[in-house]
């Protein structure tokens, strides 16, 4: 008897940057329910984006706590150290992130509503 080589079940890991592009969006989670060919595709879509909408509060709470750390940081820049430029830098991204919390609240309210077609 000759022994084999056991497959082993390790996965290859994810190059950062994708696993960072993964913790902080989440459109890799959900199906594309526009690409279904037929009637059963859209639904077997519409059913796995419904499962996977109980994710949207990890990302949600990642993505608050990313607003409230740039609205932070522009008020520490333009009250404590006077650098208008930063601070206005970090504004502007604590609105973008607000905008991002602002979606992801939206798709889970739908998507975790059960009466919509």
């Amino acid at each position: 008897m000759t022994d084999k080589p056991t497959p082993t079940a390790e996965k290859p890991e994810l190059p950062f940057w994708r696993l960072l592009y993964r913790f902080m969006f989440f459109d890799w989670l959900f199906a594309d329910v526009s690409a279904a060919r037929n009637r059963i595709e859209r639904h077997a879509a519409r059913q796995h984006n419904r499962r996977m909408c109980k994710f949207l509060p990890v990302y949600l709470r990642r993505w608050s706590i990313l607003t409230a750390f740039d609205f932070g940081m522009g008020c520490l820049f333009e009250r404590a150290l006077q650098a208008s430029m930063v601070s206005a830098w970090f504004f502007t991204w604590s609105c973008v992130t607000l905008t991002g919390t602002i979606v992801i609240t939206v798709a889970w309210a739908f998507l975790a509503n059960d009466r919509l077609p």
